[in-house]
């Protein structure tokens, strides 16, 4: 039964959508998944999608995306992928899962739909740039 199973609480671990310029000069959007744990985390896998309801029943949807990392340091980051613009209007989330001591940890971090823009953005930690992170 559900109420049987242990799901631990993920901490120290984080998703941010980072404001950075690429290899251009031009501002981009990058998502990373950030480990501020002391320890390295194992088989990260993260799966991205954004989705609105409108008041209709009719919304709209992005493809869903699924990224695999065999190890993210302790205190590192990695870089998940480009978010364009156009999903801005979307909730984006990104479900990440990982392996710590050999316990499996899950969770779901949500930008809400209009949340990621230019005047929210704050330092983000570890990855130490303007961005905005949800935990």
């Amino acid at each position: 039964m559900k109420k049987d199973i242990e799901m631990p609480e993920v901490s120290g671990v984080y998703v941010a959508i980072v404001h950075e310029d690429n290899n251009e000069g031009v501002k981009v959007w990058n998502a990373y998944v950030i480990n501020d744990k002391p320890s390295p985390i194992e088989n990260v896998f993260v799966s991205s999608k954004g989705y609105l309801e409108g008041s209709d029943g009719v919304g709209a949807k992005s493809s869903t995306l699924r990224h695999f990392y065999k190890v993210v340091s302790a205190k590192s980051f990695q870089k998940v992928e480009a978010v364009i613009e156009d999903v801005f209007k979307l909730n984006n989330e990104y479900f990440v899962s990982f392996y710590l001591d050999g316990i499996l940890f899950d969770k779901k971090f949500i930008f809400a739909s209009d949340t990621i823009s230019a005047d929210r953005l704050t330092i983000v930690p570890v990855v130490e740039q303007k961005g905005i992170l949800v935990k």
